[in-house]
């Protein structure tokens, strides 16, 4: 998992409340279990026109133009700002592969879902929560000057808007660990490796039956 500590991120605006994984990445495409691939279909039925399939090569598709990430300016973004319930409905994990897949790092929202708020740091993406009164002014600035960037510190637990004003959010202190390691299940288990090979040699000795 890619380690997190700051970003400078071009922002792109999603106005809208109860963002669910369906919308995220649509159930046709569950059938992966790799954590790559997925990008091309995120927000699927938002982004293109025609409907999306599984193995389709996405290149030719026709777009919606009036999709927010299909426009000129908000291309290669890093910072999804939304509104609150980010995330909601079913537990597929394949919503936060989708969002990184595509090249986002961070998403700023009022609230999200709380399987969806579980899922995403362990895939290395970073949730911010913000009051609606501070999202609603950011959705103003993002949306009058074009090339918006936020500067996301993540030890620091700040982002910075292009006028200097610093924002603060909070964050559990392990999720922040993991990310600033790029640490997610698997990495944490294997740092505990050696620990783990010494304990089974010795469950060996012990039970050698059940390693027969």
């Amino acid at each position: 998992m890619q380690k997190f500590t700051q970003l400078n991120g071009l922002v792109a605006p999603l106005d809208r409340a109860n963002v669910d994984t369906d919308l995220i990445i649509p159930k046709q495409f569950l059938k992966s279990i790799k954590r790559t691939g997925f990008g091309p279909n995120l927000f699927d039925e938002l982004r293109y026109l025609d409907e999306g399939f599984p193995g389709q090569d996405a290149t030719n598709r026709p777009l919606n133009q009036d999709f927010v990430l299909n426009k000129p300016r908000y291309q290669n973004s890093e910072v999804l700002l939304s509104r609150a319930n980010f995330g909601c409905g079913s537990s597929r994990e394949h919503a936060p592969w989708a969002l990184v897949d595509y090249g986002f790092r961070a998403i700023i929202a009022p609230s999200f879902a709380d399987i969806f708020f579980n899922n995403a740091p362990k895939n290395g993406l970073l949730l911010i929560q913000l009051d609606d009164a501070t999202v609603d002014r950011l959705f103003n600035e993002v949306e009058a000057t074009e090339g918006y960037r936020l500067l996301v510190d993540l030890p620091a637990q700040t982002v910075t808007t292009p006028s200097g004003e610093i924002l603060s959010f909070e964050m559990d202190q392990f999720r922040k660990h993991c990310l600033i390691e790029g640490l997610d299940d698997i990495g944490l288990t294997l740092k505990d490796a050696a620990d783990i090979k010494a304990y089974e040699e010795a469950r060996a000795k012990v039970t050698p039956w059940i390693f027969a």
